[in-house]
């Protein structure tokens, strides 16, 4: 066949919004497909704040993945920030990917089956931890959500293993509406540095502390210095909501806040690719999950 014969394959680009309930996997999925730590990672509920834009590139398409809170019913203000977010997110994208697991009946996720059937766009369902599932529990799931008529696909997959991921960008990228690059293809996000070195530090208090502290903390990084042929220095402040968290977070001696500070510097060097000198500071602000005014100071809009 000769070239002028062959049909020109066309270039596929948009957003995708990753959705699901806390703790579903999302925040696995987006490093999952980027090949590429970019949102952090706990086996802690609602670890994920803020929206987090990362560009997936393929040769003949671009992602733009948007990984977004988990979908609750809020019970103060940070968590209703943290819905309209996700709700903006929704408004922006060209497809929906949500998650769920096999072993998770229908009527769990209807919270967020009543959010995506809000709006008319492609969705697909990626049924997640297929690694960890019952065998026996998966077919009836697909089975199950097949009924419901929202999902354009549903596929299954391991996030953690990455088993099936690549069916699930092969989805992705077939639904994603024809159109140019929107990001230059050697980008991975749009983010600063520097948000992403408040995540680490936030990622490392969610796995030392244990109850209501690492939910009562927020991390902004206030100072942020490179110097060429030196170690880049950032001060960064832990923001809590009693003097108790505030015990707790430094320690006996301090050991606790070093602990932190130590295992957060070691992660933000290996993302930074460079050395660090990294300075935590622990503020106490009375009840800043219910502040408007402080929300806004510590980027949550």
């Amino acid at each position: 066949m000769a070239a002028s014969d062959k049909k020109e394959k066309s270039f596929h680009s948009g957003y995708a919004v990753l959705l699901g309930r806390p703790n579903v996997g999302k925040s696995t999925l987006m490093n999952a497909l980027l090949e590429e730590k970019l949102a952090i990672v706990t086996p802690r509920p609602q670890t994920t704040r803020q929206q987090i834009l990362g560009i997936l590139n393929g040769d003949d398409f671009q992602a733009v993945l948007l990984d977004t809170p988990g979908v609750l019913i809020p019970k103060y203000l940070l968590q209703e920030k943290m819905i309209k977010s996700v709700k903006r997110a929704i408004q922006d994208a060209d497809v929906i990917i949500m998650l769920t697991e096999a072993s998770r009946p229908i009527e769990a996720e209807q919270i967020v089956l009543d959010l995506i059937k809000q709006f008319q766009i492609p969705k697909i369902l990626a049924i997640n931890k297929i690694d960890t599932s019952p065998k026996e529990q998966l077919l009836p799931a697909i089975a199950a959500n097949e009924a419901l008529n929202c999902f354009k696909s549903i596929v299954p997959i391991s996030a953690l293993e990455r088993d099936g991921i690549d069916s699930l960008i092969s989805e992705l990228r077939d639904t994603l509406p024809v159109g140019e690059s929107f990001y230059p293809p050697d980008l991975l996000s749009n983010e600063p540095e520097r948000f992403f070195v408040g995540e680490l530090i936030r990622e490392k208090i969610f796995l030392q502390f244990r109850d209501e502290v690492p939910y009562a903390t927020a991390v902004h990084v206030e100072s942020f210095k490179e110097e060429e042929g030196k170690k880049t220095v950032i001060e960064a402040v832990i923001t809590v909501e009693r003097d108790s968290q505030k015990a707790i977070l430094i320690g006996k001696g301090g050991q606790a806040l070093k602990k932190v500070g130590t295992a957060a510097r070691q992660s933000i060097e290996q993302f930074l690719q460079r050395p660090v000198f990294l300075k935590l500071i622990v503020r106490v602000r009375s009840k800043w999950r219910k502040n408007a005014r402080v929300l806004r100071q510590l980027g949550y809009e």
